[in-house]
């Protein structure tokens, strides 16, 4: 049977919000028998987004990371909550407004922090894909709120058999986040290095100068793993990097240098190397 996920890709999301702003339209004001209560005005982000600032001014970037319910396969909260939560035969995993009262572990057993309380209702909420909008047939996106409003298509809903997923999946290098909790989440990143890994950033100089399209190689263990030119303003950034000694080797028009690094948790910034 065809499942719901969404596909997130981390380098589109420019932290807009529309996504958000989205579900609070969908939710806050309006209940959903059979689905879920009224979202509260505030408190609750079944669309939360995470935000990472990696590097230091002036070689600095931003990273976000949107973190609705994971839809997991293996959903903890399913532990928590008895047959108050279930999960559809389409993947999506839902939590009975009556059968969940007063539960207030359903928050604590989600390892990614997608459960909120409800004070008011005395329940546990949390994002449904919009499952009220995908079970009816007038609704013409056919896609969960989130995905139909994100303007540059970070979010994106499939609705596909397991296995043409796994395809997906590989042919795509799509990843989970926290692969290390064992959910099976239905939520699949993109570029997710981008949010839990991190760079070497540095530059090259000759005379005092920018030295552009210069050769930059990065090794691991004696071996070239990467390669790139330094740009205009003399810059390369090798991103994605595990914890590990590596070697940055430059040749700018025949001057070389090697520089051995250490990334250790956290980004690297490197200054800029002057080649006489």
């Amino acid at each position: 049977m065809k499942q719901w996920y969404l596909v997130i890709d981390v380098r589109w999301c420019h932290d807009c919000n529309n996504c958000f702003m989205a579900c609070k339209d969908e939710f806050v004001g309006n209940e959903w028998p059979g689905y879920t209560n009224e979202q509260p005005r505030h408190g609750h982000r079944w669309m939360n987004i995470h935000r990472r600032e990696r590097g230091r001014y002036a070689r600095n970037d931003y990273v976000y990371l949107p973190m609705p319910c994971q839809h997991c396969e293996n959903a903890p909260c399913q532990k928590a909550g008895g047959d108050a939560v279930t999960r559809r035969e389409d993947g999506i995993v839902m939590i009975d407004m009556e059968k969940a009262k007063g539960n207030k572990a359903l928050v604590d057993s989600c390892p990614y922090g997608a459960i909120y309380w409800n004070e008011e209702a005395n329940v546990a909420q949390k994002c449904t894909l919009c499952s009220h909008l995908l079970d009816d047939p007038d609704w013409i996106p056919g896609i969960p709120r989130c995905a139909h409003n994100c303007p540059t298509k970070a979010i994106k809903a499939l609705h596909v058999e397991p296995e043409e997923m796994k395809v997906i999946v590989e042919n795509e290098g799509l990843e989970v986040f926290h692969p290390e909790y064992g959910t099976n989440p239905h939520v699949f990143y993109k570029n997710l290095y981008k949010f839990t890994k991190n760079f070497a950033w540095g530059g090259v100089l000759i005379n005092g100068d920018c030295f552009e399209n210069a050769d930059v190689e990065l090794k691991k263990d004696g071996k070239v793993i990467a390669t790139q030119k330094t740009n205009f303003f003399g810059d390369y950034k090798f991103d994605g990097l595990e914890d590990g000694d590596y070697v940055i080797s430059i040749d700018a028009d025949g001057k070389k240098k090697d520089i051995p690094i250490t990334i250790a948790g956290q980004f690297l910034n490197l200054d800029y190397v002057e080649l006489a």
